[in-house]
């Protein structure tokens, strides 16, 4: 190869590269992300002229939020990637985090009250499983229906009551959800290793083709001789699960649980998700989406708290970026066809 031959090959892959970066909504979202910090760099002052959004508290808050949002957001982009959505991530999340709290103000050790949060996670996702891969009941109104249930049964188990005393364990109990590695805190540790496992999921094995060959074109996916139904199963045990994760972790970090953890958590988790390049016609989503669309929501709650708009019009402007980032997809599919 000559060294002409050799320099158009080499401006032809980069100018490959550049055409996927600019056709990849995370990539958008990272640059949003980035911007966003710097303007609120440079407005989130108080009244002295001191720094409000560049502090170590606020960056300890952001990045706690954000992460507890981001572990079920992983979750959610394998149930979408397959065309599916789980609107009952909230209400798993607080019965999860209900049962973790019961068992361990029972006396029982912190391995009991893990295990008692993660396997009510999963058998919730194993009925929304079940009942959408093998029965051919519509995602939408099976976890529809799971919201409301799992919401009910929090109430019930928990005698509306809130449990802050987590037994003998209960000091080992809170460090490991409001503790840190390195500086890092257990949560963010926790949701960078789930980002990089599911990225090598969906880029390294079959189980990640099959996932987006389902959201694709699930007919041919079956044709073809994937395993529709146990794949289906599991991307909704693997949501579910991610809810309960991200519910022992931020009970451990509160120091108590109630009833109402988790309430319309399902509608940031989804947002996230969405902004982050997820479709929810299926066959799209990533790992990294998953984190850097967690992120930006989190950013734009963050910077209206520091506005001081009032918290009850955060679902209208996390609304308004879903419709945004669902419109900004589409037009930029089409474009590229």
């Amino acid at each position: 190869m000559t060294d002409t031959s050799l320099a158009k090959a080499i401006d032809s892959q980069t100018h490959s590269v550049w055409q996927q970066l600019y056709r990849s909504q995370p990539f958008w979202v990272t640059i949003a992300a980035i911007g966003l910090c710097v303007v609120l760099s440079w407005a989130g002052t108080d009244s002295r002229g001191e720094q409000v959004f560049f502090t170590a508290q606020n960056f300890n808050n952001v990045a706690l939020n954000f992460s507890f949002i981001g572990i079920i957001a992983i979750g959610m982009t394998a149930v979408i990637i397959t065309a599916g959505i789980d609107l009952s991530v909230g209400s798993v999340m607080g019965l999860s985090g209900i049962a973790t709290g019961l068992t361990l103000s029972s006396g029982y050790g912190v391995e009991a009250g893990i295990a008692a949060g993660l396997l009510t996670s999963l058998a919730c996702g194993f009925v929304n499983g079940f009942l959408i891969s093998y029965v051919g009941l519509s995602p939408f109104v099976v976890t529809l229906g799971m919201l409301s249930i799992c919401r009910s049964l929090a109430l019930v188990v928990s005698n509306n009551k809130m449990f802050y005393e987590f037994g003998p364990d209960e000091d080992l109990f809170v460090s490991i959800g409001g503790g840190s590695y390195f500086g890092i805190a257990n949560s963010l540790v926790l949701m960078l290793i789930l980002t990089i496992f599911l990225g090598f999921m969906l880029n390294f094995t079959a189980w990640g083709r099959h996932l987006y060959a389902i959201g694709s074109n699930e007919n041919a996916a079956t044709m073809t001789g994937v395993p529709v139904k146990a794949v289906k199963m599991s991307a909704y045990l693997f949501c579910s699960l991610t809810a309960g994760m991200s519910a022992i972790m931020i009970v451990g970090w509160m120091g108590s649980v109630t009833n109402a953890l988790g309430m319309i958590y399902e509608l940031r988790v989804i947002a996230s998700a969405v902004i982050g390049g997820a479709d929810l016609m299926g066959g799209v989503g990533s790992a990294y989406g998953a984190l850097i669309g967690s992120f930006l929501v989190e950013l734009i709650r963050n910077g209206l708290l520091m506005a001081g708009v009032d918290p009850y019009w955060q679902g209208t402007f996390v609304g308004f970026f879903i419709i945004f980032a669902v419109a900004l997809e589409k037009i930029r599919s089409q474009r590229s066809r």
